[in-house]
């Protein structure tokens, strides 16, 4: 089980790690989604123990969860830009919906975006594999994958086109302690950009494809006009991204990313902000403008 083989690799890396939560019964955890009970219980028990951060994985162990020292659960595409940062990778590849703060930060020779999905991200990562430099990427669930070999002191890791889940915290460790700087505190050397999620349930595929379609055509200035009429209190679109869905930069430096579902009649949202309450209320927002849609 993941949680022992991150208790043991810790623990014989000198680490002092107490199990919280233990159950022999399986829960769901969503690392994208997180449930606020899962919220809630992380906070308690950093008030009750003294810890760096609270570490556990999703059910099938591929995709990390890493909390402050507060017990604040840090989103998967933050922890895998402080990954990236710490493995020294020249070029970074993640999806569209990822947060901007790996452009922003300044951290890497190139960031590469692609469409929802590993099978997409390792595609990218194995076209920059040619060019010699460190490559690696990570996906806003959390998971983190590696195509180069990477060097750390006298040891060698080989690529791990993967999913890794204990690479993330071991790293993110290892960077605030090379900082002297808690995780919060490692948290505050990277932009201040913050995003939100959500769906909206029992919405037509047919209906979300012929909405977005309006702002995916070849003419770019009227995508732009219909997103404006679309999102007439967010400001003058500047930017859009069709790889996967509709993505919306805004004068404002708001971000919009709308979305199908692959695998349900769900619209997705995603939404980017300057701070946590307005990623937050961007989101609810959209998500009942979106209701009016159909």
């Amino acid at each position: 089980m993941s949680r022992d083989c991150l208790k043991l690799i810790l623990e014989r890396l000198g680490a002092s790690v107490i199990s919280l939560g233990r159950s022999d019964q399986f829960i769901s955890v969503d690392t994208e989604a997180i449930r606020p009970e899962d919220v809630q219980l992380a906070k308690e028990w950093a008030k009750e123990v003294d810890v760096d951060c609270i570490i556990s994985t999703d059910g099938d162990g591929d995709r990390p969860l890493v909390s402050d020292e507060n017990g604040n659960w840090l989103r998967g595409d933050v922890a895998g830009i402080l990954c990236a940062e710490f493995l020294g990778a020249d070029d970074v590849v993640t999806p569209i919906s990822s947060n901007s703060a790996v452009e922003q930060s300044g951290y890497f020779d190139s960031v590469q975006r692609t469409r929802i999905g590993s099978p997409y991200v390792i595609e990218a990562m194995t076209s920059l594999l040619t060019t010699g430099k460190t490559v690696v990427g990570y996906e806003a669930n959390g998971g983190f994958l590696q195509a180069s070999v990477l060097k750390y002191s006298d040891r060698i890791m080989a690529p791990l086109p993967t999913r890794d889940a204990a690479i993330v915290p071991l790293t993110i460790l290892l960077l605030a302690d090379s900082q002297s700087l808690t995780i919060s505190g490692l948290l505050k050397t990277l932009p201040a950009r913050y995003t939100a999620s959500d769906r909206l349930k029992q919405f037509p595929t047919d209906v979300s494809q012929t909405i977005l379609a309006e702002m995916k055509t070849d003419d770019r200035k009227l995508n732009l006009a219909v997103i404006a009429q679309r999102f007439p209190d967010l400001g003058k679109p500047v930017e859009i991204n069709i790889i996967d869905g509709v993505r919306m930069t805004f004068d404002s430096g708001d971000i919009v990313h709308l979305r199908p579902s692959g695998n349900a009649p769900e619209l997705r949202c995603y939404t980017e902000s300057a701070t946590e309450e307005q990623a937050v209320k961007l989101n609810q927002d959209c998500i009942t403008r979106m209701k009016t849609w159909y």
